[in-house]
């Protein structure tokens, strides 16, 4: 989640190799499929898969689907239909809110079908979701609050046999904060109607994305919907290593037992729906083509950074750490292109101007953040020049086509 990782951060990571852990009731390799959350059983689907969740969708859903397309298709109009992914990012989420609040003042925004976020993301897909009304809070989120409001440092903790060298308590508290039962009211209202928020975790005892039907969990009405709405997007957010795991309860096989979840960012950056998920079979579900717009907001820069690197194996490793995220994020949006091409979706992306070049003192610097923030709003006020592909897909496309 956290952008740039900090190297006195990198450093503890590297020392705490031969710390050891606590002992948790994790669940066994055969049941892993078959967990389930107690009292809301439909609440989430595997990312790389879901074929189950995604049939059960279009049998659940179909009819609701039908009526709101049909509506959409009044005067024979072609229904249309709008999709938000936002990437994960850390501190550089401001830009995401920046970016959203700042396309309400231009008064095109959308209203969105679908709303997906990962890390960052995952925090700011819940008031995106809710709409125009909901944009003070989000933008209260990115600039109302700093470091000490996202985590404390336990680096020696980290080092001598605990879970991670910062702590989340304060990023929970935040969530608490803004997630109350009347948000979530409202989100299960929105839920009720067909649309759906997505948030994604990592399940890291199978290394495989988990795709948390959030609208859902708010449906349910349980006296737990709360909790595990807030832990989910916590889990989200959680960089294995800097801050604790979040253990899911599930039951499996009648018995209880504890998944371990993270940052969704380890399988994904971005996410659109799950693999086993096309566009052309809802379409058939719904009896007509509807015309889908995809917009992707990526909380980072997209082109290469120049920035000589010391010799020390610590820098080495911060910036490779730095190079790895920037390269699968890259990959993520030609993946989620390339899914939209295939299905017909109309594909728009939108990143941090190369130009962007505020100071940053520590991670979630306050300053750092208002001036993204400000630097999205003013980008979105103005209309965004939303890109049309990722970087170099469309010149490698004509290179194609010319051979």
């Amino acid at each position: 989640m956290w952008g740039k990782v900090r190297l006195g951060m990198v450093t503890a990571l590297l020392l705490a190799g031969c710390a050891t852990a606590g002992l948790r009731n994790g669940v066994p390799e055969g049941l892993a499929g078959a967990a389930e959350i107690p009292g809301m059983t439909d609440v989430r689907a595997w990312g790389d898969s879901g074929a189950d969740a995604v049939a059960a969708f279009f049998k659940e859903e179909g009819a609701k689907l039908r009526a709101k397309y049909t509506a959409r298709s009044a005067n024979g109009r072609v229904p249309r239909a709008h999709l938000l992914a936002i990437s994960g990012g850390g501190d550089d989420g401001a830009f995401a809110a920046g970016l959203l609040v700042g396309w309400s003042a231009h008064g095109d925004r959308p209203e969105f079908d679908l709303v997906t976020g990962i890390s960052a993301g995952a925090l700011t897909a819940p008031f995106a979701f809710l709409g125009k009304n909901y944009d003070r809070q989000l933008a209260g989120l990115f600039v109302d609050h700093g470091d000490e409001d996202i985590y404390n440092s336990t680096v020696l903790e980290g080092l001598f046999g605990g879970t991670s060298v910062a702590d989340s308590a304060p990023l929970a508290r935040l969530i608490a904060t803004y997630i109350d039962w009347r948000m979530l009211h409202r989100i299960g209202e929105e839920r009720a109607k067909g649309r759906v928020l997505l948030v994604g975790t990592t399940n890291l005892d199978a290394q495989r994305p988990v795709y948390w039907d959030m609208g859902k969990i708010a449906l349910s009405k349980r006296p737990e919907a709360l909790q595990l709405f807030r832990q989910v997007l916590l889990a989200s957010a959680s960089l294995p290593g800097l801050f604790p795991p979040v253990h899911i309860t599930v039951k499996a096989g009648g018995a209880s037992y504890e998944e371990m979840h993270v940052d969704g960012g380890p399988t994904h950056q971005v996410i659109f729906t799950p693999a086993a998920f096309d566009f052309r079979d809802l379409d058939k579900v719904v009896g007509r083509k509807v015309d889908r717009h995809l917009w992707v907001i990526r909380n980072g820069k997209i082109a290469p950074e120049y920035d000589p690197v010391g010799d020390s194996a610590l820098a080495i490793a911060e910036r490779s750490l730095e190079t790895l995220t920037k390269s699968q994020s890259i990959g993520d949006l030609v993946r989620m292109y390339a899914q939209a091409r295939d299905e017909g979706v109309d594909f728009n992306l939108a990143h941090i101007p190369a130009d962007f070049s505020a100071p940053r003192e520590a991670p979630f610097d306050r300053a750092y953040m208002r001036a993204l923030y400000e630097r999205g709003l003013t980008l979105g006020r103005a209309g965004y020049p939303w890109e049309k592909a990722p970087p170099g897909v469309e010149k490698s496309r004509k290179n194609a086509s010319a051979q």
